[in-house]
């Protein structure tokens, strides 16, 4: 079964959640051939149940000890910007959909997801741009994301966040 996970970390982000589960975004998971979505949905507000997305199987929880499992299974992982769960699922060899939180202050997390996006690893979007960016994005010229090299890693950390 062709499954989306997507993962708010450990932080609340009930627009990435709300737009997800729009009507209109789950008609596109649908005609992309989705027929499962998972969520994380973190300290928000929402916690929505099964009977709120007839079109797709719905299953969502807030926290649990690793979500590793949850990536494993996926096809598509949809993602805040925050760098553990970036690295999470690029180390996992996943497709990567970012979805930037453009209502924080100091965004970081563009900086991570543009960096990514230009070096192909991720595609990434706002809410606002979330269903049209589901409905043309072309997983297939996204790169691997060589895990295993600290030093790399922190070097381009350096560089996304404009420290080098």
């Amino acid at each position: 079964m062709k499954t989306a996970f997507v993962t708010v970390g450990t932080t609340s982000f009930d627009e990435l959640i709300e737009s997800i589960t729009s009507s209109d975004a789950v008609q596109i998971l649908k005609a992309r051939g989705y027929e499962h979505l998972v969520l994380q949905v973190g300290r928000g507000s929402l916690l929505p149940s099964p009977e709120s997305c007839p079109d797709l199987k719905l299953e969502a929880f807030r926290f649990k000890d690793s979500i590793a499992e949850d990536i494993r299974c996926a096809d598509l992982v949809i993602s805040h910007a925050g760098a553990g769960s970036c690295l999470e699922a690029l180390g996992a060899g996943k497709s990567l959909l970012v979805v930037v939180n453009d209502r924080l202050m100091d965004n970081h997390q563009l900086e991570l997801a543009r960096q990514l996006h230009r070096e192909s690893h991720l595609l990434y979007c706002t809410c606002s741009t979330l269903t049209e960016t589901l409905k043309t994005m072309d997983l297939s010229v996204l790169l691997p994301f060589l895990p295993g090299q600290p030093k790399n890693f922190a070097n381009f950390l350096d560089k996304a966040l404009g420290v080098q």
